[in-house]
């Protein structure tokens, strides 16, 4: 029962492992700041109008042309999302 439990947490430890590992690949820089692609993210792009000014990751005001970045963003996070779930099925068919 031992080996069981300790399957189970190997097993949430692995996939919040690579939670991490991915959405540190994530982060980019673009037009003077420092970004983190997500879903979050793409949608406050989406919202906003062609030129603003926005928040990076580090709570610096840049000026910003928001297709450019939401191009950029999307690429990334869909790049990632596709090898993080190919990475969790690998780690599920191990358990």
């Amino acid at each position: 029962m031992k080996q069981d439990i300790r399957k189970r947490f190997d097993h949430y430890a692995a996939r919040q492992t690579l939670k991490e590992k991915y959405q540190a690949r994530m982060i980019f820089d673009q037009q003077g700041g420092v970004w983190r692609a997500d879903h979050n993210f793409i949608v406050l792009l989406n919202a906003l109008p062609e030129e603003c000014t926005i928040l990076d990751i580090y709570d610096r005001p840049i000026q910003v042309k928001t297709d450019q970045l939401l191009d950029t963003a999307y690429e990334l996070w869909q790049e990632q999302l596709n090898a993080w779930s190919v990475e969790l099925a690998k780690i599920n068919a191990e358990r």
